[in-house]
């Protein structure tokens, strides 16, 4: 019941989000160095929304991330890897992260307030 909730769907979609975003960053800073490596990012979760939104899914993350080729200059041996847009991606993932689980356990504390259960 409580799952169903639409708001909660899109919190719990936003976590996952974040920490698939933290796991590309991730994936990209490790293979910096690596020749010929091209950089890959997450689509906007914006456009990850519209497009479930979009679709017959009942499950949002049954529908999975997009997951494409930076747009990024290459270096001479052909890596797009930029650690400094990496670490900032990586940390606003971590806010996003956060700013979801924190919304997601308050919206579930006021819904228990709401039906008189505490803890």
């Amino acid at each position: 019941m409580i799952s169903d909730l639409s708001l909660f769907k899109v919190y719990g979609a936003m976590a996952q989000y974040a920490a698939e975003a933290q796991s590309v960053s991730a994936t990209n800073i490790a293979r910096a160095n690596e020749p010929g490596f091209k950089a890959k990012e997450i689509e906007p979760f914006e456009a990850y929304l519209a497009r479930i939104q979009s679709s017959a899914a009942t499950d949002p993350l049954a529908q999975g991330f997009r997951i494409t080729e930076a747009n990024s200059p290459t270096a001479p041996n052909g890596n797009s890897v930029s650690l400094e847009q990496e670490i900032f991606k990586s940390a606003e993932a971590m806010g996003q992260h956060s700013l979801a689980i924190s919304v997601y356990t308050k919206s579930m504390d006021l819904l228990r307030t709401a039906i008189g259960r505490r803890g």
